[in-house]
């Protein structure tokens, strides 16, 4: 019997091989400001926030004025360069697989609904989900309201669905959701801090993650 009828997957760190350019480009756009540059690590940290969460982590105590500031230099930066973001290898042929099991699909993201767009556009995805959620239509991760506006779009029990990611903001948006989770390890936080989460398997490749999925969904 399938367990899952719904899979949900984050779209940074957990479909798109994105993490290090996402981190580069915050760290450039304090450079720009004069700001407290941040580690990769702590800049990876907060992939997945609400981007007015990350500004306060990134760079707290600074003004409104460069806020703003910030927020355009990191657009200018990751405009210029998102194309170099690919997809992780094997993606493509789990989502094949996925589909060719006629299981649903959707994403809940902390990119805009443009630029998820746009991403999807890029790698040929267009379509491919069933619903999309992003950062910019409610509130942002760990808040519940993601996974329980496309649980309410599908129709899908939350006993039903399962969701994919790479951070624990993913993981505690499943928990806050009701929602079983499985953590990816190739991602922005790393195995040790993921297990710090509960989640009904860690994956630690993108062949482990279809692997699980094909016995699980």
């Amino acid at each position: 019997m399938t367990r899952y009828e719904l899979v949900i997957f984050d779209w940074d760190g957990t479909l798109m091989d994105s993490t290090r350019l996402i981190a580069a480009c915050i760290q450039a756009s304090c450079r720009d400001l004069g700001l407290a540059v941040p580690t990769v690590e702590a800049a990876s940290w907060v992939i997945g926030l609400g981007f007015q969460e990350t500004l306060e982590r990134i760079a707290p105590g600074i003004t409104p004025a460069q806020q703003q500031a910030l927020t355009a230099r990191y657009r200018y930066h990751f405009l210029a360069r998102e194309h170099e973001a690919p997809l992780f290898e094997g993606i493509r042929e789990t989502l094949d697989d996925l589909r060719g099991r006629a299981r649903r699909m959707a994403v809940a993201t902390g990119k805009s609904r443009l630029g998820l767009e746009r991403a999807m556009a890029g790698v040929g995805l267009a379509g491919v989900f069933e619903v999309t959620r992003c950062a910019d239509e409610g509130f942002p991760k760990p808040h519940p309201d993601m996974l329980m506006h496309i649980l309410d779009r599908t129709g899908v029990d939350a006993a039903r669905a399962v969701m994919i990611g790479d951070t624990t903001h993913d993981l505690e948006l499943a928990a806050n959701a009701g929602v079983d989770a499985v953590a990816v390890c190739y991602g922005a936080h790393d195995e040790p801090l993921l297990r710090e989460r509960e989640a009904r398997h860690y994956a630690t490749s993108v062949e482990d993650l279809r692997q699980w999925l094909a016995n699980h969904a």
